[in-house]
Order: structure tokens, then C-alpha cells, then sequence
């Protein structure tokens, strides 16, 4: 097939967007919201993820994901690419691009757990459950919906990443947080974000990037792209005015963490269906999106009493599963939708497929993940040392520090 010279360029601007995302944007966003003495711990542990992740993406990721194989996982007939050269297509695409492109969401989604365990887990640990993460969890899934597996087969819909970034970041997010233990003194003694200001500017390098991760995964430079980017920019905007304005009946007071907040669980929420709805149904997912996530937040928090300290489960995790339930309702074409995927045709079993998606990938993310947990915590071992949690991770972890007092 012949390469797409305007998809060709849109994809490659795409794939610089996502990394974006994580780098500098979730290290920032996420750098903001720990005490100073951690700040540099969390950047180190987005920017080593990011390049632990290229290597295996090049190594078997990919291959697993994208390559022939079974219904459930690939082979490793692209193992290392030794097989692709610059002449080699997918779709409409030098394979290249793809490869770089989805090697970006790989790397973006153990990223994301990094927000579950700050302030307390050793570096050790980060490099090795993430390694094993991506490929026990991140690539099967990633195959099942992306990669011809029996998800797609079924016809789910999942534009990019509802399933396979999200709800599998979010369930193992949930599942090392429990593990790992809490932070002394949570919920209630744990000190207020350093530096709000680094947040907001992290979450609107989010916001930017998300145009790629999700106008991106149309793979074209068309008219489908265009929509996708205009129903995630307007689930954003929704999410964050929805979400500033629960703080401020509940509290009181608006706040900017939780504007931006708001803004990221709107794209999440979003990320799903993007390809899938008009814009009525942006509004509606990310007002829905900010509402759920916000009582998410508390439930989590308060309720269950998990330290996943960043909320990357009741954010990411139950808005990427939120997105994708509504997905089955927001694509009717009375809504603006485009419709349903071929193999259900309706509404009803549209969103039984969503539900079997929904079920196999939290299933298999918590299985796995716990799994892997303990692999690590057998071997070398999860938590820091208590003098290292009072230390802060920047100085005895890596031996610096994000500020200079």
C-alpha cells in the first residue's frame, strides 16, 4: 500500500504530542503535586520509564503487540525490528511511524502509575515492576484491542486507550498502592502540594499532548482526526469547570488542583470514545467524567483508605472505564455519533462487548499486576528505607534535589 505523505506528517507531529505528555508534562504535573524533597524522585522516575520502555518497545513490546501471533498475544516475528526497513508500511504508514507512535502510549502508561507509589518506593523497584508491567500487562491488552486480538475481533471500541492505557494503569496503580503500603500519616498528616503552579503547567502540557494521543489515533490527517481533537479539548474544558465548581459548593473555595484535576479526568474520560462521538458528546463525558472522578477521589482516599497518592485510579482508572461504558451510548448517531462497530449494530450490544472488554482487561490488569508486585517485593524489595521516606527520595535515592535551598 502506499505511504500517506499528510497522514505521514500529522502521525509524526502526533507522536512528538504524546511524548510531550510524559515528558516533560505527567513529570511535571506530577512533580508538583509531592513534598519538595520528592520532587526530583518523581521526574527521575518518568524520564528512566521513558527510556527503559524504548528499549523493550524495540526489543518484544512491539512485536507482542502488533505482530501475527493468536487472538491473545503476539509472536516475535518483529522482534528488535529486524524485519522492518524504511520501506515498510502499515495502513498508509512507514511502519516506522507506527512503531513510534505506539511506542509513545507504552511509555505513557506506566508512567502514569508512577503517581501511586511516590514518596516511598525504592528506584529498584520502579525499573523492574515497570519492565514487567509493560509486557505482561500492557502488551497483551494492548493486542487484544490494538493489535487484531479477540477484543477487536469483537468489535470494542476503544479509540485510544480507554482499555488498554487507563484502566490498565489504573487497576495497577491500585493494585501496588495496596501492596506497597501508605505514606506515614495518611490520609490525614500528609502535607499539601509543594507547588501547585508546576502542576498547572504539567497539566496544560497534558492537555496540549492529549490533541496527538487521541487526534492521533485516527491515524490520518481527515476529518475523523479533527473530531476527535475537537470532543477532547471540549471534555477537558467541561471536566474542569464541572469539577472547580463541586469545590466550590462542597468547600467553599475553587481550586487550581482541582480545576486541572478536573481537565485530566475529562481527557481520560474522553480518550475512549474520542473517535466515536460529536461534540454534544464531549460535553456530556466530561461533565460525567468530572462528577464520577471527583467522588472517585474521595471514595479512594477516604473510604478505602488506599494511598494511591496521586489518584491515578479514581482519575484514570474509572474515567477510562466511565468513557468507555458511555462510548456504547455517545456514539448513536442521534447524539452526533458516528455509530457503532460493525459486529454489534446496536446500542444494547454494543455495550455488551464494552462490558466483556471492560471485565478481561481489569481482570487480567489486577491478576497480573499483583503478580508482578510481589515478584518484585521478593526480590528487590518495594519499599525505601524509613530514613529514606524522611530523607526524601531526591537526596537518597539519587543524590540531589529538585531545588537548590
Amino acid at each position: 500500500m502506499q505511504v500517506d505523505g499528510a497522514a505521514t506528517a500529522w502521525i509524526l507531529t502526533a507522536t512528538a504530542l504524546v511524548l510531550f505528555m510524559t515528558l516533560p508534562g505527567l513529570a511535571l504535573f506530577y512533580a508538583g503535586l509531592v513534598r519538595v524533597k520528592n520532587a526530583l524522585s518523581v521526574m527521575m522516575h518518568c524520564v528512566a520509564i521513558t527510556c527503559l520502555i524504548s528499549v523493550l518497545w524495540l526489543a518484544v513490546g512491539y512485536s507482542l503487540s502488533f505482530s501475527g501471533g493468536s487472538s491473545w498475544i503476539g509472536d516475535l516475528s518483529k522482534a528488535f525490528l529486524l524485519t522492518t526497513t524504511k520501506d515498510s508500511v502499515t495502513g498508509k504508514l512507514p511502519e516506522t511511524v507506527f512503531f513510534m507512535f505506539q511506542m509513545t502510549f507504552a511509555i505513557i502508561t506506566p508512567a502514569l502509575i508512577v503517581g501511586a507509589y511516590v514518596e516511598r518506593i525504592k528506584f529498584q523497584a520502579v525499573l523492574m515492576f515497570s519492565a514487567l508491567w509493560s509486557l505482561i500487562v500492557y502488551a497483551p491488552v494492548c493486542h487484544w484491542v490494538w493489535g487484531g486480538g479477540w477484543l477487536q475481533q469483537m468489535g470494542v471500541m476503544d479509540f485510544a486507550g480507554g482499555l488498554v492505557v487507563h484502566a490498565t494503569a489504573g487497576v495497577g496503580s491500585l493494585a501496588i498502592a495496596v501492596l506497597l503500603g501508605h505514606r506515614d500519616g495518611f490520609p490525614k498528616d500528609i502535607k499539601p502540594p509543594h507547588n501547585p503552579g508546576m502542576t498547572m503547567i504539567g497539566a496544560g502540557m497534558l492537555w496540549v499532548g492529549w490533541y496527538g494521543f487521541n487526534g492521533g489515533s485516527a491515524l490520518a490527517a481527515d476529518g475523523g482526526a479533527g473530531m476527535a481533537i475537537t470532543v477532547t479539548h471540549l471534555s477537558a474544558a467541561t471536566a474542569g469547570l464541572v469539577w472547580a465548581g463541586l469545590e466550590w459548593v462542597r468547600f467553599g473555595k475553587p481550586s487550581m488542583i482541582g480545576m486541572v484535576t478536573g481537565v485530566v479526568g475529562g481527557l481520560a474520560t474522553v480518550t475512549p470514545a474520542s473517535g466515536f462521538v460529536g461534540p454534544l458528546g464531549g460535553v456530556i463525558l466530561g461533565a460525567s467524567g468530572a462528577v464520577v472522578c471527583h467522588f472517585a477521589v474521595e471514595f479512594v482516599r477516604h473510604r478505602a483508605k488506599v494511598d494511591d497518592s496521586l489518584d491515578v485510579f479514581a482519575v484514570h482508572g474509572v474515567g477510562g472505564v466511565l468513557g468507555t461504558l458511555l462510548a456504547a451510548v455517545l456514539a448513536s448517531a442521534a447524539l452526533g455519533g458516528g455509530g457503532y462497530a460493525a459486529n454489534a449494530g446496536s446500542m444494547g450490544a454494543q455495550l455488551v462487548v464494552q462490558l466483556a472488554g471492560i471485565g478481561a482487561t481489569m481482570l487480567w490488569s489486577a491478576v497480573a499486576s499483583v503478580a508482578i508486585v510481589l515478584v518484585v517485593k521478593a526480590t528487590v524489595g518495594l519499599r525505601a528505607p524509613p530514613e529514606h521516606v524522611d530523607d526524601g527520595l531526591d537526596l537518597t535515592q539519587h543524590g540531589e534535589r529538585a531545588f537548590t535551598p
